[in-house]
């Protein structure tokens, strides 16, 4: 992994960490000294990274004013989750899964359902998605996904504050895993595309 890569990830991760503490809101500027206090690393160096995160639409740069996390509008919602989903189709579809993945995948669920907080159960719930399509031989695939459940990462981290959130999830997730357990990956890719439905319509609720 290049520096620029870890780089890019750890400016990242304090930045879901601030949505998830209410520190940045979705519309206002990024504060690049602050971030620059947090993680230790230079101003310049940030700012490149921001911009890494800008070329994959996580971030937008705004003239004069710096860094922000754009809004979403309902359109954008559904069009970025709609994509992502027929991505994560495709990619599980060209996955071979062994024991090891579904074990894996079997433990993310339960972990899911025993941990009472939201940020937690955000992170829990991406590696979930992670280890579906993580032996996809289809690198070009495998990156935009990464980079749509990226920008998504920074939605749901500011507009998911309720547990409800979850109950439906536990019970999607949990017929994906026995359906692959199953082998049967054409009921476990209908119940993939209905959990993105109804991300989408939960994060439509709450704009």
């Amino acid at each position: 992994m290049s520096k620029k890569t870890v780089l890019r990830d750890k400016i990242k991760e304090q930045l879901l960490f601030q949505i998830h503490q209410g520190d940045l809101a979705i519309g206002k500027t990024i504060n690049l000294a602050a971030l620059s206090r947090e993680t230790g690393i230079s101003v310049t160096p940030i700012r490149e990274a921001l911009s890494q995160l800008e070329q994959v639409g996580a971030i937008c740069a705004v003239p004069n004013r710096g860094f922000m996390v754009p809004k979403l509008s309902k359109k954008e919602v559904h069009e970025l989750i709609a994509t992502l989903s027929q991505l994560e189709v495709m990619a599980l579809e060209q996955s071979n899964l062994e024991a090891m993945d579904l074990d894996e995948l079997a433990h993310l669920q339960q972990q899911m359902t025993l941990t009472g907080e939201i940020r937690e159960r955000l992170q829990l719930r991406f590696k979930f998605h992670d280890c579906l399509t993580q032996n996809c031989n289809n690198s070009v695939l495998v990156q935009l996904i990464n980079d749509l459940r990226l920008r998504l990462r920074f939605y749901e981290y500011q507009l998911v504050n309720e547990l409800v959130f979850f109950e439906k999830m536990d019970q999607q997730t949990h017929a994906i895993v026995h359906a692959l357990l199953d082998d049967n990956l054409p009921t476990a890719s209908l119940i993939l595309k209905m959990h993105w439905l109804y991300v989408e319509e939960y994060l439509n609720g709450q704009l």
